[in-house]
This record gives C-alpha cells, structure tokens and sequence, in this order.
C-alpha cells in the first residue's frame, strides 16, 4: 500500500491556465509560503490553495489543506501517518468532515515541534497542549472560538492553579499551535493573560564574594565562568576547550553535534572573557585531561549535570541563604554588571544570544550599589 502524500499549490499561470505545482522546501524542511516549483524552477505564487494527494489502489485522492503554509505541511504529514497506519493494519482517527480534529491535530504539532525543537520546547508545548484538549470541547479545529481561549486562560489560573506568568507561556503555546493550523484573529490585545514582570534578580558583590570564598580552587572556576561569561547552564555544561581562545580572550557558543546539543534559538555567539578569567583557565587546562574535550566534565568525561546541586552546597559551605543561589542569576549579573558599566545594549545582546532587544533591555535595571548611595547622599548633602 502507498504511504506517500505529496503537497502542491493549484496555481495561476501567465496565460490563464491552472496547475498543480510542487512546493519549495527552504533550507530547514519546512514549507517556504508561497513558492513552488514551475517547470523545475522557483517561483512566487500568493494566490491559491494547497493540496494534498496520494494514491489508493489505482485512484488519486487530492484535498484541499488551506493557504496556510504551515498548516498545509501539518496536513501532508498526518495524512502520511495514516497511511502508514493502515498499511500496519491500525486504525487511527480520520479528519473531520467539516474540519481537522483537534486531538490529531495536536498529535502532528507536537511530533513537528519533537523533530524540530529542543526536548525541554516540547515538553513545554506538550503540557499546555494537554491542558488546552483537556479544557477545550471542541472536536475540531476549525470550531474553536475567542470564548474557549478566555475559558482555558481562566481554566489554568483557577484550576490548575499557575502562576500568572506560567498562564501567559502556556496560552502563548496554545497560540502558537493555532497559528500553524492557520487560525488567526481569535483574541485581541486585551485577552492575553496578564501578568507582572519582576526585574532579574542580580548577585551583590558582597555576596558573591563570600560565596567565591567558599569555593575550593575548582568550583571557584565553575561558577566564574558562569558570571563572566554569561551562558546559560546547557551552553557550560557542553562548552569544550575549542571553544576557548586564550590568545583573544574570548569564548565560543556553538552547534555540537557529538553532545546533540544546540545553542538556543540556534544562534551562535562569540563572548569576551576578562584577563582574570583567561588566568584560571589556564591553570585549568594545565590540570585537564587531554583526552576528554569537555571544559567542565564529570570523572568519565561526560557533560556536568549538577551544577546546581554544587552551587546550594557551596552556599550554604558559606552560611549563605542557598535559596537566593541558582545559576540563572549569574547569567543576570553578568549582563546587569556590564550594562552598569556603560557597554551597549546591541552589544550586551549579542553576548546574551538574545534574539531581541526586548529580553536584554530587562537586564537595564537601576544601580542600587552603596557607591550610588553615596551620590545619592551627596546631591542632598546641603539640605
């Protein structure tokens, strides 16, 4: 039995006639909106609706899946997972006749976001999508109105009792999943769930002294590299030692195929280290194994995992509150310290790997230091 869908666009030609072309896959895998193939060349085609169509026996069966890109390849792979299924002899739930259900919908999304995303982004879209079907009544799709958003924005404050902020991320999801089904335009500004933003929560210099104290000569390398350089734990736990530069002074965030891993967003980034920091590494290097690549590895060269574990310890070693360490917060410092210092958004951003100005500027917090006390003090010393 065939288990092959294919996906075109019916299109207008320049002398009127119609056909169905191929779509243009973009370097990704994924759907490029409005290009197909013509006469084994690219082109730009806006208008019509795409197709998907398969073989069953000796007849062609082709429906139409929308304008939506996205949700058109959706379409093509669910359609492929069923034929799949009946030739293992598995009966799987069919598209709705007025619409696509909403439960194989899901299914499809999430196996799309597994393929393509990182295990903790869809971990994170699989849990509200979950709630989202458990909440939701609607079999499909195309059924769901403005007033079941409302009903599962409030379903998850009052029932499953999350915070504000965790609302808005798992209604965000739940968005997202629509508008790759090609539903748009169901909520306005003012439903989103509402939330208040706290600032990052930053080291004091006392603090973090006494902490770096308490550390013994490899730890204190661990967690200085977290604060000078700003990367988040996966991106130390997977740093090795090509990513260093001694010589320039500076650190590398990239693809690692070896470990599976990838740098959020998938963007790469290049980070200036301070000579203090060089200093330590080098004494590291000296002391590191030869034939494990691993920056920070455990004793059978695999990547650290209990960064955190050793951070609380090392807290509480300092008679430190342990619930004001996490790793995060070094992350925060490191950009809030050198915004302090007068180094540029745009650059400060580039160290993050932030993809918008937005994420960075939440670092531009006010200086609370005693030296700005101490100006504070002076400007009304007269009164």
């Amino acid at each position: 039995m065939n288990r092959e869908c294919n996906l075109t666009k019916r299109i207008r030609l320049s002398d009127g006639s119609t056909r169905f072309a191929p779509v243009v896959l973009a370097a990704n895998g994924r759907v490029k909106p409005d290009y197909v193939v013509v006469d084994g060349k690219p082109e730009h085609h806006p208008e019509g609706r795409y197709y998907v169509d398969w073989t069953e026996g000796n007849r062609r069966v082709r429906r139409s899946v929308g304008t939506d890109a996205n949700s058109a390849a959706a379409a093509r792979h669910r359609q492929e997972q069923v034929l799949a299924s009946r030739a293992a002899g598995i009966q799987i739930i069919e598209p709705c006749a007025t619409g696509t259900s909403l439960t194989s919908a899901v299914v499809v999304y999430l196996d799309d976001i597994k393929s393509t995303k990182k295990g903790k982004t869809h971990a994170a879209y699989k849990t509200a999508l979950d709630y989202f079907t458990e909440c939701c009544t609607k079999a499909t799709v195309q059924e769901i109105q403005r007033g079941d958003l409302l009903k599962f924005s409030a379903f998850l404050r009052d029932k499953k009792k999350l915070s504000p902020r965790t609302v808005y991320n798992k209604f965000e999801n739940v968005m997202s999943f629509l508008k790759a089904q090609g539903i748009r335009g169901l909520v306005g500004k003012n439903d989103w769930p509402k939330y208040v933003e706290d600032e990052p929560e930053v080291y004091e210099r006392e603090e973090l002294n006494k902490f770096l104290a308490a550390c013994d000569q490899e730890e204190r390398v661990w967690f200085e590299f977290f604060l000078m350089t700003g990367m988040r734990e996966q991106e130390v736990m997977h740093a090795t030692w090509d990513d260093i530069n001694l010589t320039r002074a500076v650190v590398a965030v990239r693809y690692k195929k070896e470990y599976g891993f990838s740098p959020k967003n998938y963007k790469g980034r290049e980070i200036p280290i301070p000579n203090t920091l060089v200093g330590a590494l080098k004494k590291q290097k000296a002391r590191a194994s030869a034939s494990c690549p691993l920056l920070f590895p455990t004793s059978g060269c695999k990547p650290k995992l209990n960064f955190l574990d050793d951070c609380k310890a090392i807290a509480t070693r300092a008679k430190l509150n342990s619930d004001d360490f996490w790793l995060h917060k070094f992350r925060a410092t490191f950009a809030t310290w050198h915004l302090w210092a007068g180094v540029d958004l745009r650059t400060v951003q580039q160290w993050m790997g932030h993809t918008d100005m937005e994420s960075t500027m939440r670092y531009l917090k006010p200086n609370r230091s005693q030296a700005v006390r101490e100006k504070v003090n002076q400007t009304f010393a007269g009164q």
